[in-house]
């Protein structure tokens, strides 16, 4: 790793490992955000049936209830680039912590439904926010060469907190006597259980003030002087930084600062490449993922599991969400992000098929038959696990990098935003479907899972060990 030649794009290639500490910190701070994504966005599921008997609702209320942060998630993430434009990536990350602080007081302290509609869509804006601003962030301070690495901490941040969210739901429910609804220090549980993310809330807030804002951020504001000291801290001293500042401010200087009307092409509404990373965000969702974090307890008991195991199982999935996530950490720079996105989407097809013909089965004695039964479990497992390794952090990575400079926030804003329009569309549905017919909605999810191979066949092109400044 010694080549410092000024040649275009070079010094972004030119890994120097004496400083890859110092980044990695700096990733794990921005990183947070999607701790926060993970955990906010999973903490719902021991709270469903707890909210559900305490406001008497039916499935589809309820549906709306959980689902309706994901409306929140939307807006935040339409906005977050140009908002992320305009103040820098720092600041945005403040403001997400303090919007997660609240919702999460609010949210463990509702006096009417209304009120607790209203507190989770403040943490999903917060959400959406964190989702476009992590994977920008992450892709603007990384070297090339462990780009792809460094951009899996986004979804490893997102997944160990959906691991963690599940533990302390888990904790809460024993201190409570296995009750959702039993009462620890004068609150419910569930009460609880949305209230302790103020903790991870505040710790974000601190950390963005210990990283340094993206050098790319500071060139386009013209604080060029500021951007090189960061670019010796993330690149390496060694690095010609002037040529880097250089190369950064050409590609800058070839368009505007990015706004909703530069992704827009002449034919088909936005550009080609839009549309790309609208369909990889798109296809991330319709796999039914989701369903696995926000309803699984649920989904479990539904098919004769205790309230007690169908935690457990809800913890155990989460594991495996790490492992797969780790293993894609381990492969992405090597192997490539089509080869893991195409991998996964095979393995997610096979056991969704799985769990489709599983569900099929009548139940006796409210339980699914022990063949089917033990189906069902290994291949839920099996289902996250393929996601996590390919499609759970592929398509972060590929929207941190793929987008050229010029409309790089704004179209991944774009992306992330159809991407909680897809989440919601699979939230709110999942109920009624399920009440439908269980095994015919995991034959949707699969079919979606089968479309998504051709997709990335023809659409997607591998941008593993480019610069930021070669994508257009």
């Amino acid at each position: 790793m010694t080549s410092t030649s000024p040649t275009p794009g070079s010094g972004a290639r030119a890994a120097h490992p004496e400083h890859l500490g110092h980044v990695i910190f700096i990733t794990a701070a921005a990183a947070m955000g999607g701790f926060l994504f993970g955990y906010d966005s999973a903490v719902i599921n021991g709270a469903v049936e707890a909210i559900r008997d305490r406001y008497g609702i039916g499935s589809g209320t309820l549906a709306e209830v959980i689902a309706i942060a994901l409306i929140g998630c939307a807006i935040g993430a339409a906005t977050a680039g140009r908002i992320a434009d305009r103040i820098g990536r720092i600041r945005c990350m403040r403001i997400a912590s303090v919007l997660f602080a609240i919702s999460a007081v609010g949210s463990a302290l509702p006096f009417a439904l209304w009120d607790l509609a209203f507190w989770r869509i403040i943490g999903g804006f917060a959400i959406g926010m964190a989702s476009v601003i992590g994977p920008a962030y992450i892709a603007e301070v990384s070297p090339a060469a462990y780009r792809g690495r460094l951009g899996s901490f986004q979804q490893a941040a997102i997944v160990i907190g959906i691991a963690i969210s599940q533990l302390v739901n888990f904790g809460i429910l024993q201190l409570a006597d296995g009750k959702q609804r039993g009462t620890i220090g004068g609150l419910e549980a569930w009460q609880w259980m949305l209230g302790v993310m103020v903790v991870p809330a505040l710790l974000y807030g601190l950390l963005s003030f210990a990283i340094p804002e993206s050098p790319r951020y500071l060139i386009s504001v013209g604080k060029s002087e500021r951007a090189k000291e960061i670019l010796a801290e993330v690149e390496g001293k060694e690095v010609d930084l002037d040529a880097r500042v250089a190369e950064i401010q050409t590609a800058m200087h070839r368009e505007h600062k990015s706004t909703f009307k530069d992704l827009l092409g002449s034919r088909f509404g936005f550009l080609p490449i839009v549309w790309v990373g609208i369909g990889l965000s798109v296809f991330q969702q319709l796999v039914g993922i989701n369903v696995a974090f926000y309803y699984s307890a649920t989904l479990w008991q539904s098919v004769g599991i205790d309230p007690t195991a169908s935690f457990f199982w809800s913890f155990t999935t989460s594991i495996v969400n790490i492992i797969g996530t780790v293993i894609a950490m381990v492969l992405v720079d090597r192997v490539g992000r089509k080869p893991l996105a195409l991998a996964g989407s095979t393995g997610m097809a096979i056991a969704l098929a799985c769990e489709a013909w599983a569900f099929s089965a009548d139940l006796i004695n409210g339980k699914l038959p022990t063949t089917q039964g033990v189906v069902a479990l290994v291949a839920a497992h099996v289902f996250v696990l393929f996601f996590a390794l390919s499609w759970g952090v592929v398509v972060w990575v590929f929207l941190g990098e793929m987008f050229p400079n010029k409309i790089r926030a704004a179209a991944l804003g774009v992306a992330a935003s159809a991407q909680w329009i897809a989440n919601w569309a699979i939230t709110a549905s999942f109920p009624s479907l399920a009440d439908w017919n269980l095994s015919g909605t995991y034959i949707i999810y699969a079919c979606f899972a089968v479309l998504s191979i051709p997709f990335v066949l023809k659409f997607v092109k591998e941008t593993k060990g480019k610069a930021l400044e070669e994508m257009g």
